[in-house]
């Protein structure tokens, strides 16, 4: 199932949004081991956290062509420890064996119909002491893009949402070089 208003623009006008090597460092993935991405895109957040770590990302996402791009980027940059496939985490889950992961990412996709089962599911997977970060569109009509207001997710209702499933709160992170975006760090 795609979440709601998935659509994504073009990729060089999706890469304009992030620095994803600076977001994944200020939410503290360097030193992890292995990252699940719920949801690779045109692959940015994937390939940067390739380069940052020892182990093993894997991501997925249930549009073929985005998961097909992801693969040629690593491909083209030379990182073989990148794991993508599609697949529809919502309804059969990431994949991934329970206390299997040091870090998951769910970038701007908590705006699905039921987040708690997404939230659940990196829950699920991330080891004892493992961390979640999540980065959405601010909460602010004047962003270029994102969800509608209707159903894009504050900040603060992120946080209740994965405390509810068992994640402790540690920070919230005001990006200097994502400036459209809100991001949090919790931990397993």
């Amino acid at each position: 199932m795609k979440a709601r208003e998935s659509g994504m623009p073009d990729e060089a006008y999706w890469s304009t949004f992030f620095d994803p090597e600076c977001v994944l460092h200020e939410l503290g993935c360097i030193g992890a081991i292995d990252v699940l991405e719920f949801g690779c895109g045109y692959g940015n957040f994937a390939v940067a956290a390739a380069r940052l770590i020892d182990g093993t990302v894997f991501t997925n996402d249930i549009d073929a062509s985005m998961v097909q791009r992801t693969v040629q980027q690593a491909r083209e940059q030379g990182l073989p420890n990148i794991i993508a496939e599609v697949r529809d985490f919502s309804i059969s889950g990431s994949g991934r064996p329970g206390d299997s992961i040091d870090f998951a990412m769910l970038f701007n996709i908590l705006h699905i119909e039921n987040p708690s089962n997404l939230l659940r599911e990196a829950y699920r997977v991330l080891k004892p002491m493992g961390k979640l970060g999540v980065i959405h569109w601010k909460w602010d009509e004047m962003t270029p893009r994102g969800p509608s207001m209707e159903i894009r997710p504050k900040a603060e209702q992120c946080r209740l949402w994965a405390e509810e499933e068992g994640f402790v709160f540690e920070r919230f992170v005001e990006f200097a070089c994502c400036r459209w975006h809100w991001g949090m760090v919790l931990r397993k």
